[in-house]
Formats: C-alpha cells, structure tokens, sequence
C-alpha cells in the first residue's frame, strides 16, 4: 500500500494546480470575453476566481483531513464556503440581468472563438484533475477527496456550455446563443452557490454527482 502522506501531498498538490488553473483561466477568460464582448467567456472567467476561493477551502481541507481523517469542518472553511455562496449568487444575478439585457438590445459577441478554444482545454484539464482526484481519493478511502473530485465535474458541465453556445455562434451566428450559454452558466452557479450554504451548515460532503 502507498504512503498516505505520500498521497495527501498529491492531494494537495493537485489542489494547489486547481488554484493555480483557475487563476489563469480567469485571467485569460475574462479579458478576452470583454475585449470579444462574449458574455459567456467574461461569466465563464469570473467563475473561475470564484472557484479560487473555493480551492483554498479545499487545499485547507486536505491539510485537515491529512492530520486526522476523521474531523470535521473547521471555521476556515466554512467561512471560504459562505464566501463562495455569496459570491456565486452576485454572480448569477450579473449574468441573468446582462442576458436579459443582451437580449432586449440584441448584442452579439464579435467573435466566440477563444470560448470554444478556452472550453476545450478547460474540458481536458478538468477531466484529467477529475481522474486524479479520484485515483487518489480511492486509495485513501477518503469520501471528502473523492467528494471533490465529483464537483470538479460541475466545471466540465459550464465548460460543456460555453463550448456549445460558443461553437454555435461561431459556426452559424444564430443571435442570443451567447446570451443563452450565459444562462445556463448562471444555473450552475446557482447550484453551487446553493449548495455552498447547505456544506457550511452541516458536515455533509458535496453532493455533486
């Protein structure tokens, strides 16, 4: 059998690689959403920092877990979940009230090309810390790293969805798609933000699935 502390470093290390990604991609997204004026990029990036906030709480919670396995939240991470939450909330009423607005003025993105470039890699990255996070939480038996590793698909989905509304728009320039995409990026952020609350108030793992 390995060494657990050889695999609580791995754990935290791809913790710590998920910070890291996320800053980057928030970066790199919402610069180019803004300067393409693509809605679902620049709200596809602002999610990623949000995601940077939650990272801490979970690199946090593997040092936890790594010193004893069987404790439960602490005060840092509950207050890194609750500032999640909220921050996911402003995020969903910022992007419905944008599509809406886009909507009714029928703007249109210049070019959705770097959202379908930024999907795919996103996609690729995500699915490979998904693989890891699970390797490793099954030979810790652990359910919290393992519970992390199915949330991390919560990231593939919103990338699903700006590549799909970013490849349709820029394949055949059908009007609102971005706008649409956008929509559904603000549903998955309701989700989290919603579930961050109920994990601060209870020990219960992340439910995604």
């Amino acid at each position: 059998m390995k060494d657990h502390r050889k695999l609580y470093k791995t754990a935290f290390a791809l913790a710590l690689f998920t910070i890291g990604y996320n800053i980057a991609e928030g970066v790199i997204s919402t610069y180019l959403g803004f300067e393409d004026e693509s809605l679902a990029l620049f709200g596809f990036g602002t999610d990623s920092f949000i995601e940077v906030i939650s990272g801490l709480g979970i690199a946090h919670m593997i040092l936890r877990i790594q010193k004893n396995p069987e404790s439960n939240r602490d005060d840092f991470e509950r207050t890194a979940l609750r500032i999640t939450g909220v921050a996911f909330y402003i995020l969903v009423v910022g992007l419905v009230v944008s599509s809406v607005y886009n909507i009714y003025v029928g703007h249109k993105p210049l070019t959705t090309f770097w959202g379908v470039v930024i999907s795919i890699i996103s996609i690729l990255v995500m699915w490979m810390l998904v693989w890891g996070k699970r390797k490793v939480g099954n030979e810790l038996n652990s359910a919290p790293i393992l519970a992390d590793a199915n949330c991390t698909l919560v990231c593939i989905y919103m990338s699903i969805i700006l590549l799909v509304s970013s490849g349709i728009y820029e394949l055949f320039q059908i009007p609102y798609i971005d706008s649409i995409g956008t929509l559904g990026l603000a549903y998955f952020a309701f989700t989290e933000g919603k579930e961050c609350f109920q994990k601060a108030k209870s020990n219960a793992h992340c439910c995604c699935d």
